[in-house]
This record gives structure tokens, sequence and C-alpha cells, in this order.
């Protein structure tokens, strides 16, 4: 049985060559996170098929945000497709909602804090508050948590610190962010090895393009479950 603390990233054009992908990566995987950009090429039919279909398990990364009673109402719609994670920003409100919708689901609700692809220099064009970047990621996961969240996104050199929460006791970390040895970061600024993610105190890391980019994505998946130890 594949080892479902991996979770690849279906960031392709469209349902189709995503369809083709988890056919190529076989039994090698058991969970599979369909974004935002595959979302107007089929991805919710992706996300039924994988689940109906294909025994997969589904994180949604759609990072929702939006007034209250329009996240709510977008949760509620997208859990008649049963994600087993949802993904939604950080904040409160947005938290507090998406709760709301996913009321008598069994989707969990995933908090975004800050993504991996920012640094402290991309904080301050955002107008995001001083300091560093792991101080305002385990304040954000804190308050997501206290929310209602399920769990959070951080990236892997976050996760030990948001793991010593109060919080997050019981609570799901997933880490996007995540680079095996030798491979390049991409637009990727905050990472770190599999193994390392998980001993950081990760459940879940999530890889998209040293897998399917991979000549053998069935063997970059066996690769990256076996240094899991």
């Amino acid at each position: 049985m594949a080892d479902e603390r991996l979770i690849v990233a279906l960031d392709v054009g469209d349902a189709v060559t995503g369809l083709s992908l988890v056919d190529r990566i076989g039994d090698a995987c058991a969970f599979y996170k369909i974004g935002l950009g595959m979302l107007t090429g089929g991805g919710l039919a992706l996300a039924r098929e994988l689940k109906d279909e294909r025994g997969k398990r589904v994180f949604l990364d759609l990072k929702l945000f939006d007034i209250g009673a329009t996240v709510e109402a977008a949760v509620r719609g997208l859990a008649r497709f049963e994600p087993d994670f949802l993904t939604v920003h950080g904040d409160p409100h947005v938290v507090h909602a998406a709760r709301a919708g996913a009321a008598g689901s069994g989707v969990k609700i995933l908090a975004v804090t800050v993504l991996t692809s920012l640094d402290r220099g991309d904080l301050d064009a955002c107008m995001y508050q001083e300091g560093e970047v792991a101080g305002i990621v385990a304040e954000r996961a804190r308050r997501a948590l206290q929310a209602g969240a399920d769990g959070v996104i951080c990236s892997p050199a976050e996760a030990a610190a948001v793991r010593t929460l109060p919080e997050a006791a019981g609570r799901l970390i997933v880490t996007p962010g995540v680079r095996p040895a030798g491979t390049t970061p991409d637009d990727q600024k905050r990472v770190m090895t599999p193994a390392g993610a998980i001993a950081a105190g990760a459940d879940h890391i999530v890889v998209g393009r040293p897998v399917w980019q991979a000549a053998d994505p069935r063997r970059a998946a066996e690769v990256i479950t076996a240094s899991l130890g």
C-alpha cells in the first residue's frame, strides 16, 4: 500500500493529462493534490474520478479567500466532491466560515499560513507586518487553529515550530516546498528534503515537479516514499 504521507501535486494543464500521470504512477501514490491551475481544466471532474473510480485520496488546494458567506457557500458546494483536504487562507474569519461550510462532511480544512514561494522581501512588498517569516507563520497557524482549522499549510522550515504550539496537538501539518536532494527549488524559497520535512513534524509532504516532470514518475514517487523511513 502506498505511503499516504506523500501527496503528489497534479500541477498539469488538464484532467486528461492528470489522469494519464496517475496511471503512470499507479499504486506508488495514493494521495493527489489538485490546485487552482487545474480548476478550469476539469479539476473537479478529475477529483471525482480519483475518488470514485481510482480509490485515491484528494486534496483540493484552492486557497479560498472571500467574505464569510461566500467562503461558506463555496466550501459547502466543494464538499459534494468529497475531497479529503481543502485549503483556505488562514485568516480566522475565513477559517470559521469554511468550518461552517464543511459541517456534516468529512472534509478537513487546512489553513494556509505564508506561501512557500515568499520570503521576507516578498512580505515587505505585500505590506505584511515586520518580523521573521517563521514567527509570522507560527502566529498565523496558532490563530487559524484556534478558529477551528483541522490543520495548517506551512513550509518545512516552520513545521517544527508549528508542531510545538499547544493548538497544534492532534492537528495536521502539510508541507509544500519539499524537494528531494539534488533537485532544483524552482520557485520555492523555503525548502527541505522529504525526510527532513517529516522529521520536522509534517504529517504529509506535497511534491509536484520532481515527480510529474521525471522521466519515470512512478520511480520518482517510490524513491521519495522510501526516503521517509
